[in-house]
């Protein structure tokens, strides 16, 4: 896939997932970046259960990127607000 793919794909998958964790987004920028490293984690999550990974720009790698954008995010929120208390 290219550059241009894995940008539309992790903003979209960024900007579901923010959604979809606490209903708001964090920044376009933010979005992005959230959801690419979300693309990675369920590439390597869904090719760990024998799935097929993220391939080309298609409605199963969203749900692939979106499913890995959801863990990227509990997480990012769990590191945040620890370093609040």
């Amino acid at each position: 896939m290219s550059v241009l793919g894995w940008l539309v794909l992790g903003l979209a998958a960024g900007w579901i997932g923010s959604h979809i964790v606490d209903n708001q987004g964090k920044g376009p920028l933010l979005d992005i970046v959230l959801g690419i490293a979300g693309a990675f984690v369920g590439g390597l999550l869904f090719s760990a259960i024998g799935a097929s990974p993220i391939t080309h720009l298609s409605l199963y790698s969203l749900f692939v990127a979106v499913t890995g954008s959801v863990i990227v995010l509990v997480g990012y929120h769990a590191l945040r607000d620890s370093r609040r208390l």
